[in-house]
């Protein structure tokens, strides 16, 4: 065991302040300084601040020419409510950590630890604390900024917790693993008219009332055929909250989700083609824009191949159980970088599903799967007590 005992029970302490002090993507400022003072302690070689935003790196580099390996984890809480009795609970009214990067971050740190006693014989290890993954803008954030270009991996990794797992069973595969999703935001604006004259006005109504349904009617496939397409409407408003005003200005949110890349693209085409449409015809003016875009995310087999070895070393049972799922996830950026995967840590069969209000991270899983990613830099950098 890599980890002592006072190291578990710091690595928990540090889980609980972050889950107390959630910040949500882009403003993750404090998060930022908590996890830098964390890495500072370890001595790596260096440390970057302030990548893609609030980003913090760690590296720690061997001796020796080699790959170098990327593990990532997220820094940012959700604009939700927690529910909960626990002495750490969130202190900030309407956020919280209820998707466990918080618990993630920990596990990072935890593999920091591991690395600061036994540094890699050859090529490096980068511990990457990623701002803004909950938007779906942080990982095109870090690859953009110019200080990625001399921590660029090789080969990048990630886990993430996934409740309805048991607790500490591994779901892996290769292939897409996460889907593709992308918020479309819809404006319709015509002309407001005194409720007691529509006639004189130009309402948003007729076209919002046909767009929802078509909308979700550009859905098909079946999940997690390659055909597959999804559209949620999320979002609608219509007009003022006023009796004495005729509608002038609709807006309508919908989420577009497909297995692939290339199926969202022919489903953007889709829906487009049908919002211009619809606002011809009723004469509207028409904007529209994407935001929370999220590529799917793919799981190289090489890079698969290096995880499922290390959770066979580790006696650490692990299938293919629910993946692909229908949940997005920005990780799927870096395989712009080589090769990338991200393994599910199962979180237990009954565990608060994500985003969850009561949903909270399980400690015992810190220690797992810290395990894993040093098993992992063991089998491909070797890794040597100093």
């Amino acid at each position: 065991m890599f980890l002592t005992e006072k190291d578990l029970v710091d690595l928990v302490a540090f889980r609980h302040d972050l889950h107390r002090h959630p910040e949500v993507s882009g403003e993750e400022r404090e998060t930022a300084t908590r996890v830098e003072a964390q890495l500072a302690a370890l001595d790596p070689d260096r440390i970057v601040t302030g990548l893609g935003g609030h980003g913090v790196t760690a590296v720690f580099a061997g001796a020796a020419p080699g790959p170098t390996l990327l593990f990532r984890c997220e820094l940012d809480a959700l604009p939700i409510p927690e529910i909960s009795d626990t002495a750490y609970r969130s202190e900030v009214p309407g956020k919280g950590h209820l998707c466990g990067h918080d618990g993630h971050m920990a596990i990072i740190a935890a593999l920091g630890r591991g690395l600061a006693r036994r540094r890699p014989a050859r090529g490096r290890v980068v511990l990457m604390f990623q701002p803004a993954e909950e938007t779906g803008a942080g990982a095109a954030a870090v690859i953009a900024d110019p200080a990625f270009a001399d921590i660029r991996p090789d080969l990048s990794f990630s886990l993430h917790n996934l409740p309805g797992l048991p607790l500490g069973h591994v779901a892996l595969a290769s292939g897409p693993v996460n889907c593709a999703s992308r918020g479309l935001r819809i404006l319709l604006d015509g002309k407001t008219a005194h409720a007691s004259m529509p006639e004189t006005g130009l309402s948003p109504m007729l076209a919002v009332s046909r767009l929802m349904p078509q909308l979700t009617d550009l859905g098909r496939g079946t999940f997690p055929s390659a055909d597959f397409a999804m559209v949620t409407l999320t979002h609608a408003v219509l007009g003022e909250p006023a009796f004495g005003i005729a509608p002038g200005r609709a807006e309508v949110w919908a989420t577009l989700r497909t297995l692939t890349d290339a199926g969202m693209a022919d489903l953007c085409a889709r829906a487009e083609a049908l919002i211009l449409q619809t606002a011809a015809q009723e004469r509207l003016a028409l904007s529209y824009r994407y935001e929370d875009i999220f590529h799917h995310c793919e799981n190289a087999p090489e890079a698969v191949a290096h995880l499922r070895r290390a959770l066979s070393d580790e006696g650490i049972g692990h299938d293919e159980t629910g993946l692909p799922m229908r949940a997005s996830e920005d990780f799927g950026r870096f395989a712009a970088c080589g090769p990338s995967a991200m393994l599910f840590l199962g979180s237990g069969e009954a565990h608060p599903a994500l985003h969850n209000p009561d949903y909270d991270f399980p400690d015992v899983l810190i220690e797992r799967g810290a395990r894993i990613f040093l098993r992992l830099i063991d089998n491909i950098l070797e890794l040597s007590y100093l």
